[in-house]
């Protein structure tokens, strides 16, 4: 990235340059990337290529002022900080799906160190607001619960408020090690992404979610849903969102119930 890249992807998540890169900055960043670019799968399902080269993710998140999901956010805000002077090392995990643990590579999380090393996550929509340590083992506390990294084997498990979210590896991976498990994702009829249609962003007081055209408000433990018509549905991703489209993606038949 040059220098009038940085500044717009400065602009597009409303953030300063920051002095030195440092924990600190780190907050900042991945704080207000949260606030700014939300966690969607609209492109699976407007028919759009998901490619994960920097060029794309950058026109995609910058440019076109959209979001994605995590190899695209993730990815995106790689590039970012490493433009900024961060030592940033892509990791592999896999999503626990209650007590499943997903396919390796079905999620791609950052390190980032600095003295010393942190976890920073902006593509798994309800997660942490702030990076994690990565070397503690006790509670974390962060503005969206209580974080805790326990070992299994040489992975680390992260779990959210006493749940399991997923499964790091230790290992570096380039960004073009996901493109086959993104491609799956972005396929196959089995992927929960194909499955339904999800754009959400955090708030200063909680969560915006458009479900398909569900918009779901929470605030504290206040939650508001609303079903949108097409009209409606195309202005609340412009209004929460930012994002202007000239048709709703397209979201799957619901399957199809047994008789009997």
């Amino acid at each position: 990235m040059d220098k009038s890249q940085v500044d717009a992807y400065l602009a597009r998540i409303g953030a300063e340059r920051p002095e030195r890169p440092d924990a600190a900055a780190l907050r900042v960043l991945q704080r207000a990337h949260l606030g700014a670019v939300p966690f969607e799968n609209l492109s699976i399902h407007l028919g759009e290529p998901v490619l994960l080269t920097e060029e794309a993710l950058l026109a995609k998140v910058v440019d076109r002022r959209r979001g994605g999901f995590c190899y695209e956010l993730n990815g995106a805000f790689a590039a970012l900080l490493t433009a900024l002077g961060y030592r940033v090392t892509l990791l592999g995990g896999r999503v626990f799906f209650g007590e499943r643990l997903g396919s390796p590579m079905d999620h791609l999380a950052l390190r980032v160190d600095l003295d010393e090393p942190w976890l920073v996550d902006v593509g798994f929509g309800r997660f942490s607001h702030g990076p994690l340590r990565l070397d503690e083992r006790g509670d974390q506390q962060d503005t969206a619960g209580v974080f805790r990294l326990s070992e299994h084997g040489e992975d680390l498990d992260v779990l959210q408020d006493g749940s399991l979210q997923y499964r790091l590896e230790p290992r570096a991976f380039a960004l073009a090690d996901f493109g086959p498990t993104c491609w799956w994702q972005t396929t196959s009829p089995e992927s929960h992404f194909t499955k339904g249609l999800t754009c959400s962003l955090l708030t200063e007081d909680g969560r915006v979610t458009l479900s398909g055209t569900r918009l779901i408000r929470t605030a504290g433990e206040e939650r508001q849903e609303t079903e949108l018509g097409e009209p409606e549905a195309l202005e609340a991703y412009r209004k929460w969102f930012g994002i202007a489209l000239d048709r709703l993606p397209v979201a799957p038949p619901a399957p199809a119930q047994p008789a009997g």
